[in-house]
């Protein structure tokens, strides 16, 4: 069974830091995750980011850089055996992370932006992309058939907030309804969807509490696929601490939302 089908078939989790601070934190992580994976049952995808080109100040840490960032993503694939993801953030960049990653990320921010989905789907690989916090769902088949066109199916619709205004985002699970019926395997991203974005003084602020909420309400909605960016000290992370769940508490998070799955 390819990785594909069982996304579409299995309870899986897309999990790792926001961004790649050194090497230890991704093996940190990593071995908790896969530790849970094997007891809990679920399919576990390992995630990370090499660079975050979107952050809000100049002064905010973005990330090793591409290739060191694949480097340091490749060893963790090749220890635990798992698949990965990461996001890209221009087109070029879609070949050279494909021959790493099994899931190329396309980013809120970016996922009207053409090229950048041709790039991915001609790639072959796994596809994940993430609703612009500015469309529907059913705005959704317009990026996923820029893919489509290049003759690669593989594809993943990500939820992760719509934009509300005065830094704040609501998930209208509305939007989860419609991109299923679009017949490809549909994510819950929950920790960027308590974000608050740009809210704390030049970064991003965020309700981490929500997060076990919005996730159960996901899986009551037949979603089996979730996004969940975790760290060891989230209050000290790089990039995006304030929506990730700490790593100690995964555990309990996870229990809590796979027990809703219908």
């Amino acid at each position: 069974m390819t990785l594909y089908e069982r996304l579409q078939k299995e309870t899986f989790l897309i999990a790792g830091p926001c961004v790649i601070e050194n090497e230890e934190l991704l093996f940190e992580v990593a071995e908790k995750m896969v530790e849970l994976s094997k007891k809990m049952g679920f399919l576990y995808i390992f995630k990370a980011s090499f660079d975050k080109a979107n952050r809000t100040s100049m002064d905010s840490y973005r990330g090793p850089g591409l290739e060191k960032g694949l480097e340091a993503i490749a060893k963790i694939k090749a220890k635990y055996q798992i698949p990965v993801t990461t996001d890209i953030h221009e087109a070029y960049q879609a070949e050279i992370a494909a021959e790493v990653v099994d899931i190329l990320q396309i980013p809120a921010f970016l996922c009207r932006q053409t090229d950048l989905l041709l790039k991915s789907g001609e790639t072959g690989k796994i596809v994940n992309i993430k609703k612009a916090q500015f469309l529907t769902g059913r705005d959704m088949i317009y990026p996923a058939k820029k893919v489509e066109s290049t003759g690669n199916k593989q594809i993943m619709l990500t939820e992760r907030g719509t934009s509300f205004g005065n830094h704040n985002l609501v998930v209208d699970f509305r939007n989860i309804i419609d991109m299923q019926e679009m017949g490809y395997p549909v994510v819950m991203d929950v920790t960027h969807s308590v974000q608050k974005p740009s809210a704390n003084n030049g970064t991003t602020g965020g309700n981490r509490e929500y997060i076990p909420y919005f996730a159960k309400a996901a899986a009551a909605m037949g979603v089996k696929g979730f996004f969940m960016e975790t760290h060891p000290n989230p209050d000290n992370a790089l990039s995006d601490g304030p929506n990730m769940v700490k790593l100690e508490n995964m555990e309990g998070v996870l229990k809590e939302t796979f027990a809703h799955i219908m």
